[in-house]
């Protein structure tokens, strides 16, 4: 099924949008000596400046020539909201005026950070606000590297840096694939930001012809599938996605990923009360993914979003679920929720920007 890919207009590329390799043919192609495109790339990820004429070991000359054919990443910070947990939230505005998020999460293992793929998504998972007002465009690699870079800078101030990432931000990454897979290749860089492979996970809802793709990329990056129900007739109603690549067509696909890249997947599932989180619900499940190996399962309380109708499922029902997934040899853990306190979760915070006129 064709996936299409719809970026914004550019007027000229942005800094952030190359791989060293493609710096190193723009350099080339422009009569540059090679080792400028290494120079260039340390610029941008070690020192993270934020212009050309910053890169003071560059020929004038050529500081001039990435100006005039190059744009830096424009994220203009409108909110920032720090929980009390540490969790530090930031909606950003880009710069044809559509707003974005970028989660910072404190661990006892390091800072984490959730980037966005896509202003807004198309997938329409009925419990989650970052589909309220559908897909507007996807990111470029670049919008989405400057997310993490933003960080880091913001961790700069304290010394510490960015140690892992999770692509879980709004929007469906398979659907921005190109971006993202160009956005993992700096991540994980050692002239880039050096973000360990193992360190980062990618999820999606289910895009099946990319899961195959994914697999065929032959990288140490997780993939964690949002599953959140145990059969196709219940998916279909929560994650409309499923009616275009079925529950079974993408088991069979995570099978494959499996036995391609001899890599676990973390499948993740968003209890909502009385509505996927029965008993039968937890045997079911563990049946379709005792065919897993390795299989780990998320468990996520649903967060409130004020357009929908979930409600959380009780802490006594989420250990029970858990319980019964354990008896039957899948592993399972609760995820910790962090930043409630300040609209943290994919979409919540953009979803009442939008709602003052913004974009």
């Amino acid at each position: 099924m064709e996936i299409t890919e719809k970026t914004a207009v550019q007027a000229q590329p942005y800094a952030y949008d190359y791989t060293l390799e493609e710096w190193q043919e723009w350099i080339a192609a422009n009569g540059e000596p090679g080792f400028r495109a290494g120079q260039i790339f340390e610029w941008l990820y070690v020192k993270r400046v934020t212009g050309f004429d910053e890169m003071t070991n560059l020929p004038k000359t050529l500081r001039d020539k990435l100006a005039q054919e190059f744009d830096f990443v424009t994220l203009t910070e409108v909110a920032k909201y720090e929980s009390k947990d540490g969790t530090v939230k930031f909606l950003f505005e880009l710069s044809d005026k559509n707003a974005i998020e970028t989660v910072i999460m404190k661990h006892n293992y390091g800072n984490s950070v959730c980037v966005t793929t896509q202003v807004g998504c198309r997938v329409g998972c009925t419990f989650c606000a970052s589909t309220l007002t559908g897909l507007k465009r996807n990111l470029t690699p670049g919008e989405i590297i400057a997310q993490v870079v933003k960080a880091q800078q913001l961790l700069d101030a304290t010394g510490e840096r960015v140690s892992s990432i999770v692509i879980m931000g709004i929007g469906e990454p398979f659907e921005n694939y190109e971006a993202m897979m160009t956005f993992l290749k700096v991540m994980i860089h050692p002239k880039g930001l050096n973000i360990g492979q193992r360190h980062i996970t990618v999820s999606t809802s289910g895009i099946v012809p990319n899961i195959y793709r994914f697999a065929e990329e032959q990288t140490q990056i997780n993939l964690a599938i949002s599953i959140h129900a145990p059969n196709d007739k219940l998916r279909s109603k929560l994650m409309p996605v499923n009616r275009r690549f079925p529950f079974a067509d993408l088991i069979e696909a995570c099978q494959y990923y499996v036995a391609k890249t001899g890599r676990r997947i973390t499948f993740e599932y968003a209890l909502m009360g009385g509505v996927n989180d029965q008993p039968e619900h937890a045997e079911e499940l563990a049946q379709v993914l005792k065919s897993f190996p390795m299989a780990h399962v998320n468990l996520i309380p649903v967060n409130y979003v004020s357009e929908r109708n979930y409600v959380r499922t009780s802490r006594d029902d989420i250990f029970t679920f858990q319980r019964i997934l354990e008896q039957n040899q899948v592993n399972a853990t609760i995820r910790r929720e962090q930043g409630s306190d300040i609209a943290a979760a994919c979409g919540q915070l953009r979803a009442k920007h939008m709602e003052s006129g913004a974009r």
